[in-house]
């Protein structure tokens, strides 16, 4: 298991310097001059090939590349183009709100979609099973900024329910946890109801209820164990997938994360910002990707054995 996991690790290495190989020679192409936003009104010819010059951003794109790798090796993310502040900085103080937000908002989707998804499955024709069938389509075709912007106007522009702006509070946080679960709640619901389906018209199911093993027990022990691979996958990949979701919530909010983060950047110019929102991101789903293939090694017994026999 030690062995799988470090190779998974090692295996990470190689996304991220794609991740910034990518980010940053669409950066290095892009017309846009951070020099001009750096400068502002204060823009000259002469300044602005100065501050190319100090930046470095007149030498050739792979000896920009190699110098960023070498520098995130030390743990330098470079300074913000705007702020001059310490990019690491600025990430270690969004990031925990950002991850605040991902880990609300997974609970809220995995607490109610996981029942749903299987008391649907359970009664496949009923009325329930229907309702919630509308619903996750619903769910999955709604924009999340458009979503977003709905809640805003029904809960604190016509009802002053709740803020309008995110923030790192009980109340702060219910709209953009909302906003952000409703597309993967009805994606895992579905997987869910499909996955339990599939393992309630297998032959050891109907053995259990010849046997009188009792529905519950059919349920829990039976067909749910058997069905939680696939919803593991969509679980796990949820919250990575989530990391990067956030930029939209974030924006209709106002929330203090990575997401603004990352926007304010891209209007910006920000090339070291932009490059550090993405490598965490990038990071946080690899981490989340190995998170699932170790969950699956104690939930299937045959997994485990393979990783035990080392291959």
């Amino acid at each position: 298991m030690i062995k799988y996991v470090l190779k998974r690790l090692l295996a990470l290495i190689p996304v991220i310097l794609g991740v910034i190989f990518i980010i940053q020679f669409i950066l290095y192409i892009s017309p846009n001059d951070p020099a001009v936003v750096i400068l502002g009104n204060n823009y000259t010819a002469e300044g602005a090939q100065a501050v190319r010059e100090s930046l470095g951003l007149n030498d050739p794109f792979l000896v920009q590349f190699v110098r960023y790798v070498l520098n995130l090796l030390q743990g330098d993310f470079g300074n913000s183009y705007i702020t001059g502040e310490p990019v690491v900085t600025q990430l270690m103080a969004r990031f925990p709100n950002t991850l605040i937000l991902v880990l609300v908002s997974m609970a809220l989707c995995t607490v109610l979609s996981l029942p749903i998804g299987i008391q649907s499955a359970v009664k496949p024709n009923s009325w329930f099973s229907n309702i919630t069938a509308a619903l996750g389509m619903i769910g999955i075709a709604l924009p999340t900024f458009w979503l977003g912007l709905m809640l805003i106007l029904l809960f604190s522009v016509t009802l002053g329910w709740l803020p309008a702006t995110g923030s790192v509070s009980v109340t702060g946080m219910i709209l953009p946890a909302i906003t952000l679960s409703a597309s993967f709640m009805a994606g895992t619901m579905r997987t869910t109801r499909s996955s339990m389906l599939d393992c309630l018209n297998q032959d050891y199911i109907r053995t259990a209820k010849a046997k009188g093993v009792s529905s519950r027990d059919v349920i829990d022990k039976h067909a749910l164990k058997n069905a939680l691979l696939p919803i593991i996958t969509v679980v796990g990949v949820n919250v990575g997938t989530q990391m990067g979701g956030s930029v939209l919530t974030e924006t209709v909010f106002s929330y203090p994360g990575l997401g603004i983060m990352l926007t304010n950047g891209i209007k910006q110019t920000d090339t070291p910002t932009i490059l550090g929102c993405l490598v965490l991101m990038a990071l946080c789903i690899g981490i989340c990707n190995l998170l699932v293939d170790i969950i699956f090694a104690f939930v299937d017994p045959r997994i485990k054995s393979q990783y035990s026999k080392g291959r």
